[in-house]
């Protein structure tokens, strides 16, 4: 009996001292990181190293803000093995919190500081892609689109293709979402009647869109290297039996074959006719409704996208649709959809550039001397710019500096005998008043 109350002494003084022990750490954990974090803020970085060193070793999965302030600490003193434990030490003691943005940054990193080969800076960035590309940096998924290119170009075309789909889709839904602050916020800075947090939040959306529209530039201009309709057929053929039913494939088999000129060929046909029996989307239907145009069915054509029309409810869908409908139009028709286009999305600058694309193609004709003609890409340069304010992601600048060069110089202006700054109506079907310049 003595034996039995002696042990169970023993483990209730050895459990009292174990856990005593763990209080004892556990309340040098948060003394020591209180003092880290203290010396960050205060921007005290070699003094904070010291604790970040104990915080590392003893109480790694304390804080996700060790490894966020200590990131400061060993970018401050060019430490790379230190960068590298922490963003190590941060994916495996918090592999939930971010974890493509953190391979991101850390892949980001080794880049800019030429720290690692391609291979595997590949191979961490593969990582965040795969954990969730709308989470990763604009700069990243350019990065990791052209390190796939130039590992799969040659060998495996299809992986090319599927990365850039889900790149552009990725980078989409980042613009849709800047859209939509962009769309809220734009009438209040109209109105004047922005604070300052949601000043903050208009310039962060206006540059983020911008950069993600310089990505989407970038993107396409690899994928378009590769992607022809040499290319694309082959493959489409070789894959249509095993994808028939399958809409994802479909869908962005069908987009590239339309977006790369291929339409001609009867495999184009094939691809929209199966993508609408597998999905009955709107998108599809639209899709057919080209194929049927393109036959000489154009009564059939324009009963399919009121069908796609209809069937659609998201607005920034509808919009797409409408200004895939102009875009087979030109003159006031194709002016008229885009603006529809406008009214289910106000702030859809592609809507807005493909009237200035219209206006452009109409200067000859739209003017009877060179003052006049100069002046429709005034109006051109209007909407372009029009469409850079509302929609900073759409690719405006190209169009915006290529309407610029050819608007009357001061010269012209002079010789015409106008004055700078009057109003001036530019004719034929266009019929707006501009500025002269």
């Amino acid at each position: 009996m003595m034996k039995k109350i002696t042990y169970l002494l023993t483990g209730v003084l050895l459990f009292v001292a174990v856990n005593g022990v763990k209080a004892q750490a556990g309340q040098e954990c948060n003394i020591k990181y209180n003092l880290f974090k203290g010396d960050v803020t205060n921007k005290k970085y070699d003094a904070a190293k010291t604790n970040l060193e104990y915080l590392l070793t003893n109480c790694p999965s304390l804080s996700v803000n060790i490894y966020k302030y200590g990131q400061r600490i060993a970018e401050n003193n060019g430490d790379h093995v230190l960068a590298k434990r922490i963003y190590e030490g941060r994916l495996a003691n918090f592999p939930k919190k971010s974890p493509a943005k953190v391979h991101g940054d850390y892949a980001n990193y080794m880049y800019k500081n030429k720290l690692g080969t391609n291979d595997e800076i590949f191979g961490i960035l593969d990582k965040a892609f795969k954990l969730g590309a709308k989470n990763m940096g604009v700069k990243n998924i350019l990065r990791y689109f052209e390190l796939v290119v130039e590992k799969y170009k040659d060998t495996d075309p299809q992986k090319v293709f599927d990365t850039y789909d889900e790149a552009v889709e990725s980078v989409q839904e980042k613009l849709d979402d800047y859209g939509k602050r962009l769309k809220v916020l734009l009438p209040k800075e109209e109105a004047g009647t922005l604070d300052s947090k949601e000043k903050k939040k208009l310039k962060v959306a206006r540059v983020n869109s911008s950069s993600l529209g310089q990505v989407e530039g970038g993107l396409d201009a690899l994928i378009s290297k590769i992607a022809t309709c040499e290319r694309l057929i082959p493959i489409y053929t070789r894959d249509f039996e095993a994808n028939k039913t399958n809409g994802v494939w479909l869908r962005r088999a069908v987009s590239r074959m339309y977006n790369k000129g291929c339409q001609e060929d009867p495999l184009f046909e094939k691809l929209a006719s199966a993508y609408a029996d597998a999905t009955q989307s709107a998108d599809a239907f639209n899709f057919v409704a080209g194929v049927l145009e393109k036959n000489g069915d154009k009564a059939g054509a324009a009963d399919m996208r009121k069908k796609a029309f209809d069937l659609e409810t998201d607005p920034l869908k509808k919009a797409k649709l409408k200004l895939r409908e102009a875009q087979g139009v030109r003159g006031s028709r194709g002016r008229a959809l885009a603006l529809e286009a406008l009214k289910y999305d106000p702030n859809y600058g592609k809507a807005y550039l493909y009237i200035a694309s219209l206006y452009q193609k109409s200067a000859n004709s739209c003017g009877s001397d060179e003052f006049e003609k100069r002046m429709v890409y005034v109006a051109a340069l209007n909407k372009a710019q029009k469409a850079q304010r509302v929609d900073p992601g759409c690719g405006a600048g190209r169009y915006i500096r290529s309407y610029r060069a050819n608007i009357p110089s001061k010269k012209l202006v002079f010789q015409k005998g106008v004055a700078s700054g009057s109003s001036h109506r530019v004719g034929c079907w266009i019929g707006e008043t501009v500025r002269v310049p």
